[in-house]
């Protein structure tokens, strides 16, 4: 476009597109660091690692923070100077918990998992072409795994819950969304060749649940089973973790049994929370899920 052409009010428009284009530039870089600082959740976040991982220069990161801070959605700790997720961040994740409802309905059935297993139980969602984990649950059993924290993020494929979701889409959607994973999976997750997430799929469709056999951290083993809304649209994913030596075949059965029973009691309670009695005494529709299928979470690994 030649700028020297225009009139008065070609650039006055020029200048307001610009104006337009750089405002919503800067609510997505914003918004890009909310989610980074959230997925730093157990130890928040320097702005070193802001930077590094955001691409931004300091300067840019700087203000984009101050920004959330002043909008109280982050804080910062006033010893370790380390970036957190804020108050104004909790209460919009509590008001989206209403609507979506997964981890509500979760809770329970981790702790349940946990006690009878031993073992360490989580609940993921999906977030785009990603799982991220919303909660971890420890068991009795003295030698955990730590494959995943909550706030992690990972292509889902990569670990048991995240597969579990994965297996549960058409073969044209796996197939976008490893297309757009690949780069991440060739360089970070080397053992998630295409023909082992193939074959990871085929045996969640067979046999009713994913398994991770030891793919990211070889002695860290689990079984994920993907959890659905009403209409049938992923909610999210159980999952179970293990040292390999608690994962043979048998206990796969046994805990399979546990997460089959616990994921449909989950089911149960989505159904409920998702309809709401009418005036009449019947039943009605609520908030449809298939209207919001991938959670909305500030939230960010690898993982079980």
């Amino acid at each position: 476009m030649d700028v020297h052409n225009l009139d008065g009010e070609g650039l006055d428009t020029l200048e307001k597109a610009t104006a337009e284009n750089g405002g919503a530039q800067s609510v997505d870089r914003a918004l890009t660091l909310l989610s980074l600082i959230g997925r730093h959740c157990e130890k928040g976040a320097t702005l070193a690692a802001i930077v590094e991982e955001s691409g931004l220069n300091r300067p840019t990161a700087r203000r984009l923070v101050l920004a959330l801070i002043r909008s109280r959605l982050v804080e910062q700790d006033p010893v370790t100077r380390r970036y957190f997720l804020g108050e104004e961040a909790y209460v919009l994740g509590v008001l989206a918990s209403h609507r979506f409802g997964f981890l509500d309905c979760a809770l329970e059935s981790l702790a349940t998992l946990s006690r009878i297993s031993g073992d360490t139980s989580f609940a993921c969602v999906r977030r785009g072409d990603f799982s991220v984990c919303l909660h971890r649950e420890e068991g009795a059993f003295p030698i955990r795994t730590h494959a995943l924290l909550p706030g992690q993020r990972h292509p889902l494929g990569v670990g048991a819950g995240a597969m579990a979701m994965l297996a549960a889409l058409s073969d044209a959607e796996i197939e976008r969304i490893l297309a757009a994973n690949a780069a991440a999976l060739a360089e970070r997750y080397p053992a998630y060749t295409p023909e082992a997430i193939s074959a990871d799929v085929a045996f969640a469709r067979d046999r009713g649940y994913a398994l991770n056999p030891g793919r990211v951290l070889t002695n860290s083993w689990a079984i994920g089973m993907a959890v659905r809304y009403p209409d049938g649209h992923v909610a999210g994913a159980l999952s179970i973790a293990a040292i390999d030596g608690r994962m043979g075949e048998p206990r796969q059965d046994e805990l399979f049994r546990h997460l089959s029973a616990e994921a449909a009691k989950v089911e149960t309670r989505l159904r409920r929370r998702f309809t709401a009695p009418a005036a009449s005494g019947r039943p009605v529709a609520g908030i449809t899920p298939a209207e919001a299928p991938r959670q909305t979470v500030f939230l960010g690994g690898i993982g079980s």
